[in-house]
């Protein structure tokens, strides 16, 4: 009867098969979220927002946008 609570969380992993590597979903979206990043410092740049402490902004920035695209995409 316990098992099967221990075992709930055992699914498919997320991941893509590229020309025959498996490459895991996680790494898509930090890819993704990078080049978001990259959008959204240039969006910032011609708009002339001032952003203060970019050694904060840009990291976090980041990692919204990959635990935003992980949740949109596979959860």
């Amino acid at each position: 009867m316990f098992t099967s609570l221990l075992l709930a969380g055992c699914e498919r992993a997320p991941t893509f098969d590229v020309v025959g590597s498996v490459f895991p979903a996680w790494l898509f979206c930090l890819a993704m979220s990078i080049l978001l990043t990259v959008l959204a410092r240039w969006l910032f740049q011609h708009l002339r927002v001032a952003v203060a402490p970019q050694i904060l902004i840009y990291p976090s920035l980041t990692a919204a946008f990959a635990f935003a695209l992980w949740l949109i995409f596979f959860r």
